[in-house]
């Protein structure tokens, strides 16, 4: 779980000034046939450590830490070494001793200067104990348990701004944005759901209308409500959140389109993801986590679309970063699909599961340009990526796969491209422009609700979260 991957160091010309970096070895006998001994050209990961369990990570203001969602607890990983990271502290079994814990299911970490905001479960069943806890990170190698706020909803995912969470709160009917004050002992001081704003949406059943994620900047949170799209709602008055726009279809058309099969929980159109905007809060990135299936093979991959929303009452679409290419876009195949990502400088920070991570230039962002990808589709199936050090180095976590464990990688803040996996012979690292994949590996599924579980009267809602038991 702490070992650091020895690098097979190759002199790297498109990487910074005096920068060296290779691909870690992967294991022995491994089974999709790649070399033991290959080592990236051009481009490629500094370092990467292995982290049990990783799904999202974030990053301090330095640079210097990343906190990492780890399923069963969290990590905190020294990153100030690009070519050496290193694990501070580690948290397992959290709250084991209250009732109904240990508080399990972690996909998600924010953190707001130093405190750190850790919730579960992501999906119903993973943990009987539901909520937020929150930690002062302060001093990173000796994180300190802070205040619990218990739940009866899981939290998929959430945000931290200053001392006000923001949870996404998925139970039932419910599918709602839960605003907590954790300045002192945790208390909600208000919320938003979609159903309340607009009645019409009631005709929409409530799995198609789940708040996925949130992000919150400068008082504006942007909500990703799947196929009911993507809100941008005025949180400044926490009590009485108001909409300042919305992207995405009409809840008639939404419902129309569902029940006639024009549109499926799986497929575009809608499956807004994550969403996020720039510095300026002028540029809005949504993305579209989104599957093919065999009625709808046009259903997925999905991409990220950019939006001018610099007046925020009427959103533009200025273009779309297309997803990488897949032999096969089903959930059971390689999902190359849109995950999360970060603005910083004018550069679109993303990742694509097995896709890899990307660099794109959005100064323009009618026309963004392709800066950087990586991807090892064997051995990385990667579910964020995060600025450390801008001009510098950024991070990325990767959840694991048949072929390799979980892990967080480093990478330089750099132009280049390696694609192992996306060419007709996995070992070569192969160009963008005419990918052709190769054959599909066993995917290790994130642990999840259980099939048996889902056929024991857990309800429409909560069975179609067990259908997506290991998507983010």
């Amino acid at each position: 779980m702490r070992r650091r991957d020895a690098l097979s160091l190759l002199a790297a010309g498109a990487l910074l000034p005096g920068r060296v970096a290779g691909h870690p070895t992967p294991p022995e006998g491994d089974p999709d046939g790649t070399p033991p001994t290959r080592t990236d050209t051009g481009y490629g990961p500094l370092a990467r450590i292995e982290v049990e369990g990783a799904t999202e990570a974030v990053v301090s203001d330095d640079g210097t830490t990343a906190f990492v969602a780890a399923t069963t607890g969290y990590a905190v990983v020294d990153v100030s070494d690009p070519d050496d990271p290193a694990i501070l502290a580690e948290r397992r079994d959290l709250l084991a001793d209250r009732e109904g814990g240990p508080l399990a299911g972690i996909y998600d970490v924010k953190l707001s200067g130093g405190t750190l905001l850790v919730v579960g479960p992501a999906n119903p069943g993973q943990s009987d104990l539901s909520g937020a806890l929150v930690v002062d990170v302060s001093d990173p190698k000796n994180p300190d348990r802070r205040a619990f706020y218990e739940t009866d909803y899981p939290i998929h995912n959430c945000d931290l701004e200053g001392d006000r969470a923001y949870l996404t709160a998925n139970e039932g009917d419910r599918r709602a944005l839960s605003i907590v004050d954790v300045s002192d002992t945790p208390t909600e001081i208000g919320g938003w759901s979609l159903r309340g704003h607009d009645e019409r949406w009631d005709d929409l059943a409530p799995y198609p209308r789940t708040l996925h994620d949130v992000f919150v900047q400068d008082g504006v949170a942007y909500l990703a409500h799947w196929d009911a799209g993507t809100w941008l709602l005025d949180v400044s008055d926490p009590a009485a959140p108001t909409v300042l726009a919305h992207v995405g279809r009409d809840p008639e058309t939404v419902v129309e389109q569902y029940e006639s099969g024009d549109d499926g929980y799986d497929g575009l159109p809608g499956n807004d993801h994550y969403a996020a905007v720039d510095e300026a809060g002028d540029l809005l990135a949504i993305g579209r986590e989104a599957w093919a299936t065999e009625e709808r093979p046009e259903g997925g991959p999905g991409g990220i679309d950019l939006y001018d929303v610099s007046t925020p009452e009427s959103p533009t679409q200025l273009s779309t970063i297309a997803p990488p290419p897949t032999p096969d876009a089903t959930e059971e195949g390689v999902w190359t699909t849109a995950h999360n990502f970060e603005f910083r400088d004018g550069i679109l920070y993303s990742s694509w599961y097995r896709g890899g991570v990307k660099r794109h230039d959005v100064s323009d962002p009618a026309d963004p340009r392709e800066l950087t990808w990586w991807a090892d589709r064997h051995h990385a199936e990667f579910w964020t990526a995060r600025v450390a050090v801008p001009e510098s180095t950024f991070v990325a976590a990767s959840r694991a796969t048949g072929s390799a464990p979980a892990a967080l990688y480093v990478f330089p803040d750099a132009d280049g491209e390696t694609t192992w996996g996306f060419g007709n012979d996995a070992s070569t690292p192969t160009s963008a422009e005419t990918p052709t994949a190769t054959g599909t590996p066993s995917r290790v599924s994130t642990p999840g609700f259980g099939p048996l579980a889902a056929l024991a009267g857990v309800g429409a809602g909560a069975f179609a979260w067990w259908r997506r038991r290991d998507r983010p």
